[in-house]
């Protein structure tokens, strides 16, 4: 038997600056024949590249993900399969769940406090698209039904990379709004491909419905817009379990219509110390809100706001405003409406 020839990830008929596919963000999912709808997962988005022996993790982002899961790298690289371009999702399973604090800790510079990490909860890499096959083919211009064929190949020719998890898909609306509906944490929401479309790298050509939960939260403080001096986002806060005023988040999704009114409001209840617990500090990895000076205010206005996901006790992204909760006492807004179910995978395990 030939041996093959193991050529540079550079030179594979898919290259690693290659974008991943988008998904867009709508309010349901499409009930009309014709889709494939399975779970989006809660974790690090990533394409694998492999040629031989070699490896290469790269995020959503195009940075590479390799030396923080050398976990994943390892095994991929002994995997049967002697090339191939698989785009798919790392997630880092902790008890009945997955833990996105676990994946937050391996962005480490230190190469020993990762390995350690690696080694107490090790990763696995959910797959759900295959973009290259183990000839050295591009699948990009292939439909969904025959890359997900030949991805379910290649993965029954890895069961040596005990790392590697096959998603699980449906085609039956029913089962996937189940899918939604009863599943906790572990879930991102659902998302949906046409069973005849072909991989777009960069374009968003999948549907996906996220799971979004609300909560009440008290104005703690503010930040003013940059070189304003009308406000520019508002400081979220919870109550913790010692009474004390934790700052978990913002929002910024305040119309310009409303600016001037609401500042001259904020304005008169400025007054320290604003948060009593964990107040705002530097940037967040899970955060792009603007940093600076903040004002603080008496805990005195409640607003509702819609969020996706809480990780450490803070909304990970940006919240919505719903509105504002006159009707709500401050001290009612504490953090056991953020709790959730455990996220189990019942019905859906990959």
């Amino acid at each position: 038997m030939a041996k093959l020839t193991q050529v540079n990830l550079e030179d594979l008929a898919v290259t690693t600056d290659t974008p991943s596919v988008e998904a867009k963000l709508v309010e349901s999912l499409p009930a009309e024949p014709g889709w494939q709808y399975e779970p989006k997962w809660d974790g690090f988005r990533c394409l694998a590249f492999k040629s031989g022996d070699r490896v290469e993790l790269r995020a959503k982002s195009g940075k590479s993900l390799t030396r923080y899961f050398p976990d994943i790298a390892i095994s991929l690289a002994k995997a049967a399969p002697r090339q191939f371009v698989l785009d798919g999702e790392l997630v880092i399973p902790v008890a009945d769940s997955l833990s996105f604090d676990a994946l937050q800790l391996r962005l480490h510079p230190a190469e020993s406090r990762v390995r350690k990490l690696a080694a107490q909860a090790p990763a696995i890499l959910i797959l759900f698209d295959c973009l290259m096959d183990d000839e050295g083919k591009s699948l990009l211009a292939a439909p969904l039904t025959e890359r997900r064929a030949i991805l379910e190949r290649l993965f029954a020719a890895s069961r040596d990379a005990e790392v590697l998890r096959l998603t699980p898909y449906t085609r039956s609306i029913d089962e996937a709004r189940h899918w939604f509906d009863s599943v906790g944490g572990t879930l991102d929401g659902i998302v949906a491909k046409r069973l005849d479309t072909a991989y777009r790298p960069g374009e968003r050509d999948m549907l996906k419905v996220k799971r979004l939960r609300t909560a009440d939260c008290v104005v703690g403080g503010f930040r003013y817009e940059a070189d304003s001096k009308l406000v520019g986002s508002l400081l979220l806060g919870l109550y913790d379990e010692a009474g004390k005023l934790d700052h978990v988040g913002f929002t910024s999704a305040i119309t310009d219509a409303d600016r001037p009114a609401l500042t001259s409001k904020l304005n008169a209840l400025v007054a320290p110390p604003g948060f009593t617990g964990h107040a705002p500090g530097g940037p967040s990895r899970w955060s792009t809100e603007r940093t600076g000076a903040w004002q603080p205010l008496k805990p005195e206005l409640v607003v509702e706001v819609r969020y996706d996901h809480v990780t450490g006790r803070r909304f990970r992204h940006g919240t919505a405003l719903l509105r504002w909760r006159p009707d709500k006492a401050p001290r009612q807004c504490t953090f056991d409406q953020l709790e959730q179910p455990a996220g189990r995978l019942e019905g859906i395990a990959c």
